[in-house]
């Protein structure tokens, strides 16, 4: 495949994963909600410990990540692939 029909390819198929994007994205979105006390004035108070969890994360590379972390992102990553194993065979 030459690179103006990878180009093409591609971009054929933003739309589709910038919806799998927006479903990763409110599924986390949601997680974080459940994981926070709604305050009265209707903002979240998340607990120390997971804000620091989440910051530690965001701090360390994906080499250095646990196996466990590394494959809830490897989890993310294949809800992907089959649109993009789709594009390819297209």
């Amino acid at each position: 495949m030459k690179n103006g029909q990878i180009d093409h390819v591609l971009e054929s198929i933003v739309e589709e994963l910038a919806a799998i994007e927006h479903e990763r994205w409110s599924h986390w979105q949601r997680y974080m909600h459940e994981k926070g006390t709604r305050q009265s004035d209707g903002s979240l108070v998340i607990a120390a410990e997971l804000v620091e969890r989440w910051e530690r994360q965001m701090e360390t590379a994906y080499a250095e990540l646990s196996q466990k972390e590394k494959e809830s992102d490897r989890e993310q990553v294949r809800k992907y692939l089959p649109t993009i194993k789709k594009a390819l065979k297209g």
